[in-house]
């Protein structure tokens, strides 16, 4: 009898450890629900522009620091604030993107994501992208904000600023072998939106290729993408990624006689004069090519320029 109570209680024991993790997600998931809807409530008296109702969103004593550090507090000072808004921003739309939920304990959660604002000033359209941090705690059955912070969203870098980490390869250069030679060059274009360079190959003195490349952010795949074009009209893509001594670019091109091919190319600085060029996996048609390895130099500049 005695072992039977011992097993009976191990059961519950074991019950009640396994159950207790999915009552505390249920529960969790349920005040996530309930600030979300809360969070509803709010945008739907900003865009209906009231300021009393969105004022008792927030706690008796609530507060808001705009993205100044400019502090409101408690909801009369807080509708004061709403109110002058609309005055001079009618029709003002809000617009919210939570990107997370915590749960602090039964009562308190911490609620971050970014809001969206599109307003119209003397006649101007007006757009403000913040990004906020909410300590939500519940009261009388209801989610309310006991403080709300705003921070100006850092801006997206522009193209110009997602290649600085290439600026570096601006200039001339050369690679000289025993009977050729590649002469490169490369400047920003005029809006320094991208990187222009060109190419030249010569054997035995002689002219045998010309190719002109673009360099530029790629928004969609969210890196950096080049585009080449050769003299005897071929061309080719590449995307590069970003490694830690140098760039890896992965080729895919496109050859006159329609054959397709494809590599691997590595691009190493050394130092502010010299970098490396790898090139493997490269593939023409359906034959392998041998890897190279070359060793590119910054040509000195001309006496007297």
């Amino acid at each position: 009898m005695l072992r039977r109570l011992r097993f009976v209680w191990l059961v519950a024991a074991l019950a009640v450890c396994w159950s207790a993790p999915r009552w505390a997600d249920a529960q969790e998931d349920k005040a996530a629900g309930e600030i979300r809807a809360s969070a509803e409530q709010l945008v739907k008296a900003f865009n209906a522009g009231k300021p009393a109702e969105l004022a008792g969103l927030f706690s008796a004593q609530g507060e808001l620091v705009d993205e100044n550090g400019t502090l409101y507090q408690g909801r009369k000072e807080l509708t004061e604030l709403f109110t002058k808004f609309f005055q001079r921003f009618p029709g003002a739309k809000l617009a919210l993107e939570i990107e997370s939920i915590r749960s602090l304990g039964p009562n308190l959660a911490i609620e971050e994501g970014t809001r969206y604002i599109e307003a119209v000033a003397k006649e101007t359209p007006a757009r403000a992208t913040l990004r906020y941090t909410a300590v939500r705690t519940k009261a009388d059955g209801a989610w309310q904000i006991a403080s709300l912070r705003e921070f100006t969203a850092d801006p997206e870098p522009t193209p110009s600023e997602r290649l600085q980490s290439l600026a570096w390869i601006v200039g001339d250069w050369v690679n000289e072998g025993s009977d050729g030679a590649v002469k490169i060059s490369f400047k920003w274009s005029e809006d320094k939106n991208f990187l222009l360079g060109s190419y030249n190959v010569t054997l035995n003195g002689e002219v045998k290729m010309k190719s002109e490349q673009r360099i530029g952010w790629d928004p969609l795949a969210g890196k950096v993408r080049s585009w080449l074009f050769d003299s005897d009209g071929g061309f080719a893509e590449g995307a590069w990624t970003a490694v830690e001594d140098g760039w890896v670019i992965k080729s895919q091109s496109v050859n006159p006689d329609a054959t397709t091919g494809s590599a691997t190319l590595t691009i190493t600085p050394v130092d502010k004069d010299h970098f490396t060029m790898k090139g493997t996996e490269r593939i023409v048609g359906d034959a392998r090519e041998p890897d190279f390895d070359f060793s590119i130099v910054r040509k000195p500049p001309v006496a007297g320029k």
